[in-house]
């Protein structure tokens, strides 16, 4: 993985489909300038989320970005994904990292100082970090201050991403904290153009990044 891939992070939901398919919208982050997908079906029965998860693959190996699975290590090896994000909820990072093996990705949510710092010792490759403008797909996630997040980025030597909120008028609240990137969800697949979402959100990112 390169940090650059962590600039515009998509991460999917299909409570905005509207009749499309997951596919369409995906597709349509891609074409804007997403650097990397998080496919994520909380409520998926496990035979279509591999299905899903091959169809997605096949759109973000066409325009060169990497697929990460969240929550669900045999998804992420029954497609060959290129990795797999997990909460503090689920399995132990290092019990990931020694079924998915040294070459996937391994991406992990961190609240705290000493999380992160705990996920990198157990060899995550990036950490997620949030909410930080609260969020409109997990009703119980908990707003992050500006400083913890800046506090997070600077404790560990692995990317930090942040999550929770983010969209086009607020993501510039973001430089300077040390960030690799942002990972945003209702800021792309809630927005009534996607392509033009991501196309207006992808120099914000960067400049995120830049710090």
């Amino acid at each position: 993985m390169n940090r650059s891939d962590l600039i515009l992070y998509a991460v999917t939901d299909r409570a905005w489909l509207n009749g499309r398919t997951l596919a369409e919208d995906v597709e349509k982050a891609l074409k804007g300038g997403a650097t990397m997908v998080q496919l994520r079906e909380k409520e998926m029965a496990q035979g279509d989320f591999i299905a899903e998860a091959r169809e997605i693959k096949n759109l973000t190996d066409r325009y060169g970005v990497p697929l990460i699975i969240n929550d669900n290590i045999e998804v992420c090896l029954a497609v060959d994904a290129s990795g797999v994000h997990v909460g503090q909820d689920d399995m132990a990072a290092g019990d990931v990292r020694a079924k998915i093996g040294p070459d996937k990705i391994l991406g992990v949510t961190a609240k705290t100082v000493e999380q992160a710092r705990a996920a990198q010792l157990a060899g995550a490759d990036y950490l997620g970090s949030g909410a930080i403008f609260g969020s409109t797909t997990k009703k119980d996630a908990r707003s992050m201050t500006e400083e913890r997040l800046k506090e997070i980025a600077a404790s560990v030597e692995i990317p930090v991403v942040a999550i929770g909120g983010i969209d086009a008028d607020n993501v510039t609240k973001l430089v300077h904290l040390g960030l690799a990137g942002t990972a945003i969800v209702s800021g792309i697949f809630a927005q009534p153009d996607i392509e033009a979402a991501v196309r207006r959100l992808r120099p914000l990112c960067e400049a995120v990044s830049r710090d």
